[in-house]
């Protein structure tokens, strides 16, 4: 009778708690109408200002296009291409650019983070000294450069008369054997400063633990850097390298102000001769350098994606 009253005396549970509980909404979702006002805008802009002109590009690579006259043509754009001795000597120097030159930037900027880090004298000046290239435009970049290789008067020349070398003084924008890595040289120095920030922001989240254990280890900086730092900045490093890599792909505004893509087609990148194609020529034809761009749009994809598998990482350090 006690266990019976004591049952009894217990009050029977709500009615919403007995029925089917209710579904938990996720407070990190966000509700369709959320997502289509952040979203919608963002995409309009996008297809509007990059997946359709992409899309018409290809398009109008299998026609001659001629003002509102519009001819189809096929392939045919496309097997001119493979003749065209211009675009093979564009895509020869974009290649230059796209691999060797990101080496040379990353270097650079990694090289001037660890001389921060090592507490070279006045470094906070030189942060913002190494660092102010980044923040020019490119016009300004490539006239200051133009007056630093000018053959007369331009500092690199002034300099190598002034130790005896005059045999080395040269036009270095106006011959087609030094043009080429003079402007590469020039683009190294605008990004230096950028690759610099970044190396310098790694280096400092390294374990302090592993730094520390090799200078008890008496490891001088240039067995630090190889064996220690270099092998754990190594994502970075890559990551900063198919950056480079991608823009320098499609290289443009420092080579058209400085060189034009001469001399002799010495600079002549991919993105200069499409130009070139499609509005300083006088061919009045938009199809050809719609084929070109369609064409350097797949490589680009195809190179990127290659980097990614080449240097994916097989183990992943966590520290």
């Amino acid at each position: 009778m006690a266990s019976t009253s004591s049952l009894a005396a217990v009050p029977a549970a709500p009615a919403a708690e007995r029925a089917a509980p209710r579904r938990m909404t996720d407070p990190r979702r966000a509700s369709l109408p959320v997502l289509a006002v952040f979203l919608v805008p963002a995409l309009a802009v996008y297809a509007g200002l990059t997946a359709y002109p992409a899309f018409r590009t290809i398009y109008d690579s299998f026609f001659t296009i001629e003002g509102m006259e519009r001819v189809p043509v096929g392939l045919a754009n496309y097997r001119e291409l493979l003749g065209d001795e211009t675009f093979w000597v564009a895509v020869r120097n974009t290649f230059v650019w796209a691999f060797v030159a990101p080496i040379l930037d990353v270097a650079t900027g990694l090289l001037l983070a660890l001389a921060l880090y090592a507490g070279v004298p006045f470094a906070r000046f030189f942060r913002i000294a190494w660092f102010t290239p980044v923040l020019l435009s490119y016009v300004v970049v490539a006239i200051l450069w133009m007056w630093l290789y000018n053959y007369d008067w331009g500092v690199v020349n002034v300099a190598l008369r002034a130790v005896g070398l005059d045999g080395l003084t040269r036009s270095w924008l106006g011959d087609p054997n030094t043009a080429l890595a003079a402007v590469i040289v020039t683009h190294a120095w605008k990004w230096a400063g950028f690759n610099m920030v970044v190396c310098l922001a790694a280096i400092h989240s390294l374990p302090s633990e592993v730094l520390e254990a090799s200078e008890l280890d008496n490891c001088g900086w240039g067995a630090k850097l190889v064996h220690i730092i270099v092998p754990m900045l190594r994502p970075t490093l890559l990551n900063l390298y198919v950056l480079a890599f991608i823009g320098k792909m499609k290289v443009f505004d420092l080579v058209w102000i400085m060189t034009g893509g001469g001399p002799l087609w010495a600079t002549e990148t991919v993105s200069t001769y499409v130009y070139k194609r499609a509005f300083n020529w006088n061919t009045f034809d938009l199809g050809y350098p719609s084929a070109i761009a369609a064409v350097w749009f797949g490589v680009v994809c195809a190179a990127v994606l290659l980097l990614n598998r080449v240097f994916k990482s097989k183990e992943r350090l966590e520290y």
